[in-house]
């Protein structure tokens, strides 16, 4: 059982978010049975505190006293423990314990090791283990390509991280980090076969990352490098790409982009515009920014023009480290400067992989005609997206409570079962945008509207088509 933190008497902050069950509690009341009113006032004042009961159940129901488990879902930490405190004010009821359920879902963790060979017999250990795996070994040592075929290198990937740039949380280290990387092996797993493990490492060296990643790298078919922050995350993918013979992708850039991608292409079908013919105003610099620019110019987009915190990145900028001079050499064609919400004057798109509420809804009308917004932050985006679809013909959030979500779970486990199918020994630009094409496609034209511009994460068919169209790209470019 784990519990709520108690809030303070007095008041407490409304919730930031809806009610969903990564913050849902379960609730063990205790119930005077005589009481026959007492469950409807629980689940109104549930509702009334802005809660979302999603089950009731009797655990107990002899005697004088009812045993009632009440699953109420909330919107954060606080909300949760306000509901809590609500409930245990009502006549005739009382808390007994609460427990989150999202702490008890992770308790002992979210992965383990399983053999996939039956080990009940005498001949079963014989041929496994000693001394019959010695002939597999030798066969390995005279051809080391042999070791994706017989052993798990062919279907396995290290998650890599330092644990400095993780979800929206910061630099928490990568201990805190390990949740989430437990999270990314798991959704692999049950997307596309792929068996992943997390690599928590406890350093932000980058010559450190670096050679452990080779040093660990025999073990393992690709290298997913996760939650590290910028500009150290260009450098460490740029090396382990040199030094490594197996795939080496960053999926805070490269998974981005290439759903990014896929939904601009839908998008701009429902607005009738060729992405040769467009402007994308990009507002975000970091990894994912860049690689979002890169993939779009490699796709053949009209002109992109990127703004900072601090404008429009522009001839006339003197402040650029080499990552940001790309964008001036590469993009921003007609050479323009201004600040930061200037970069949407005539744009046919607005990019946003930044932070929170950077520009308002109104500016969005210095947009050309029909735009389509893509504001990514999350959990609060770049612009309210309610509001901007009062301007805009498409809106798509990186959150799950809004149309539209650009979830990178919809690129990295096809992107890998491709790459690990074809024996791939790096990732092109060419396969990236093979899968945000593939993506794209699995939305047939009766079923495109400007609420569905981009399939769902469960949807079965696209990791399946993802990974297809990338192993045909990698064994049709020799990568």
């Amino acid at each position: 059982m784990t519990s709520i933190p108690s809030s303070p008497s007095g008041d407490v902050p409304a919730p930031t978010l809806a009610p969903s069950a990564s913050s849902s509690v379960t609730l063990r009341l205790h119930v005077a049975a005589d009481d026959a009113g007492a469950i409807g006032r629980v689940t109104t004042a549930v509702g009334d505190a802005g809660g979302l009961v999603v089950a009731l159940d009797m655990v107990e129901t002899a005697g004088d006293v009812l045993v009632v488990d009440l699953t109420v879902n909330a919107g954060d930490d606080a909300h949760a423990a306000r509901l809590t405190e609500v409930v245990d004010a009502l006549d005739g009821v009382g808390v007994h314990k609460v427990s989150d359920r999202t702490f008890l879902l992770h308790l002992g963790g979210k992965l383990e090791v399983r053999p996939t060979v039956p080990l009940g017999t005498r001949d079963d250990l014989s041929m496994a283990y000693t001394p019959g795996v010695a002939r597999v070994c030798n066969a390995i040592a005279r051809t080391p390509e042999d070791a994706r075929r017989l052993t798990v290198k062919g279907n396995t990937v290290a998650i890599v991280t330092d644990g400095t740039a993780v979800l929206g949380l910061g630099d928490i280290g990568p201990l805190a980090a390990l949740p989430v990387m437990e999270g990314k092996a798991a959704l692999f797993k049950e997307f596309a076969g792929v068996d992943a493990w997390p690599v928590c490492l406890d350093t932000t060296d980058v010559d450190e990352i670096v050679r452990t990643v080779v040093a660990i790298a025999p073990t393992f078919g690709g290298i997913n490098l996760e939650d590290i922050a910028a500009p150290r995350c260009f450098e460490i993918e740029a090396r382990l790409r040199e030094a490594l013979d197996i795939p080496v992708f960053h999926d805070d850039q490269h998974g981005t982009a290439i759903v990014v991608l896929a939904a601009l292409h839908n998008a701009l079908r429902i607005v009738g515009k060729r992405l040769e013919d467009v402007t994308v105003a990009l507002i975000g610099a970091g990894a994912a920014g860049m690689a979002c620019a890169k993939l779009l110019v490699a796709e053949g987009v009209g002109d992109l023009v990127a703004a900072d915190r601090d404008g429009i990145l522009g001839p006339g900028r003197t402040d650029l480290d080499a990552d940001r001079r790309w964008f001036v050499e590469h993009a921003n064609r007609t050479g323009r400067d201004g600040t930061t919400v200037d970069v949407l004057d005539g744009a046919d798109v607005l990019l946003g992989v930044s932070g929170p509420d950077v520009i308002a809804p109104s500016d969005l009308a210095r947009m050309a005609a029909q735009p389509i917004v893509f504001a990514l932050a999350n959990p609060t985006p770049e612009v309210d997206p309610v509001e901007a679809r009062r301007y805009a013909a498409v809106v798509a959030t990186g959150r799950s409570d809004h149309p539209n979500q650009i979830n990178n779970v919809l690129a990295f486990p096809g992107v890998f079962r491709g790459a690990l199918d074809a024996r791939a020994r790096f990732i092109t630009d060419e396969m990236k945008i093979a899968a945000a094409r593939a993506i794209a496609d699995v939305i047939t034209d009766d079923e495109l509207r400007p609420e569905y511009i981009i399939p769902s994460v469960f949807n079965p068919s696209v990791a399946e088509v993802v990974a297809e169209a990338v192993r045909r790209e990698a064994e049709r470019t020799g990568a």
